[in-house]
């Protein structure tokens, strides 16, 4: 038989570990990942985009009306500016610095960027 602070001490082990599985299991879903290339295709009935990396990989990544679109051209789009499915900015062969999560293979779009805009851009000054 096993005295109480044994057991107790057994007990509060356990829900630490469990704790600390928890813990980690959440820490790995908001892990922010980021890929750079070309925009190769983009679907906006089901608001997906490809992009084609300098190694050849494709991405295919969905984005959300909580991603954030910097250097596209969203003027006269009111409050809804900042959404990627409320512009019409995101074409073929843009150049683009997407940053994503990953939760079962499928990867969501957290922040876009125009990097084809903002070079050519950094280049006219």
């Amino acid at each position: 038989m096993l005295h109480p602070k044994r057991s107790n001490v057994l007990l509060a082990s356990l829900l630490v570990l469990a704790l600390a599985v928890a813990w980690q299991g959440t820490l790995a879903e908001d892990v922010v990942h980021a890929v750079s290339g070309i925009v190769k295709s983009v679907d906006k009935g089901t608001k997906t985009m490809v992009v084609k990396t300098s190694d050849g990989t494709e991405h295919t990544i969905k984005w959300t009306d909580q991603t954030t679109v910097k250097g596209v051209d969203a003027t006269g789009k009111g409050v809804a500016a900042g959404s990627v499915d409320s512009y019409d900015g995101l074409k073929e062969g843009a150049k683009v610095s997407v940053k994503y999560t990953e939760k079962g293979g499928e990867k969501t779009a957290v922040a876009i960027k125009d990097a084809s805009k903002a070079t050519a851009k950094a280049v006219a000054q």
